[in-house]
């Protein structure tokens, strides 16, 4: 149990050392350079790096350490290949927020049975938000930069969770799941926070 805090803060205390374009901000041209930047990717917004996170402890909760993240990483890639030929999709940002509620809630009410179909269908705008990004930074990018970056963002994304199912079986992770829904919890709020002041001022 004295190993999850440690593993996430780890991870947590990480993120700021990733959280540069590995590139220096040059652009993209070439296979390796998407590559790296789809590896830093996914550290670069904790939302996302919390659901990953997530995906993990449900993962080794589950007895299928390499399966479920699979499920997941496979979800993102279609997630983000939707995100790059038809636009964001509807009300991404919500549905982000609100994958960490549920899943948080899942890892603590032990209704894991429940996970894959959340890694799936969350996965999905988690992918539709990375393709965002890269379109926001590097609208002319080939064909090869946007394989590479696809091919970065699964394999770290499946090697973090993978890695944190692995080291979390067979523990009680009830608490991890709490701390999780609770950071979907303020980034929900954040989210509506703006329409819901439109609506009752005007």
């Amino acid at each position: 149990m004295k190993r999850i805090p440690l593993i996430l803060g780890a991870i947590l205390l990480a993120s700021p050392v990733w959280a540069h374009h590995p590139l220096g901000g040059m652009p993209m041209e070439t296979l390796a350079h998407g590559v790296l930047s789809g590896l830093a990717h996914p550290v670069l917004g904790f939302d996302h790096l919390f659901f990953v996170i997530a995906v993990g402890l449900a993962a080794g909760a589950l007895g299928r350490p390499f399966t479920a993240p699979l499920a997941y990483v496979l979800a993102m890639a279609v997630g983000c290949g939707i995100g790059a030929l038809d636009g964001p999709l509807p009300l991404q940002e919500v549905a982000i927020a609100l994958s960490l509620v549920a899943l948080g809630a899942v890892l603590v009410l032990g209704r894991l049975r429940y996970s894959p179909l959340l890694f799936v269908g969350f996965g999905l705008f988690h992918g539709s938000a990375f393709a965002g990004a890269l379109a926001g930074v590097e609208a002319s990018a080939s064909m090869t930069v946007l394989t590479g970056y696809l091919a970065g963002l699964v394999a770290v994304q499946f090697a973090i969770a993978s890695g944190i199912a692995l080291m979390t079986q067979g523990r009680k992770i009830s608490l991890a799941g709490a701390a999780v829904a609770g950071v979907g919890v303020f980034l929900t709020l954040e989210q509506i926070e703006t329409p819901l002041l439109a609506l009752v001022t005007g």
